[in-house]
């Protein structure tokens, strides 16, 4: 399945803010940050759907998002 730019963009904002924070990140954060213009509800309906196909995982219930290796790979190879 291919990724959308919108998807790339949220998982490029996603593994910087946790390798700068080393906290999983939640929606809210992703859309304070001001770059992408989206609700913190599309960024966490994205962030939903990023985690469905393996790029995000999820530590428990409440928690934001931590990238799963996959994600970091796609970093290396095609978001950096």
């Amino acid at each position: 399945m291919e990724i959308s730019d919108r998807k790339k963009k949220i998982l490029t904002a996603v593994i910087e803010e946790y390798i700068a924070s080393a906290e999983p990140v939640g929606s809210k954060t992703i859309a304070e940050l001001g770059d992408l213009d989206l609700s913190s509800a599309t960024i966490r309906n994205e962030m939903a759907e990023l985690t469905a196909m393996g790029y995000l995982e999820q530590p428990h219930t409440s928690a934001g998002r931590v990238p799963s290796p996959k994600a970091y790979r796609l970093y290396v190879n095609e978001l950096m």
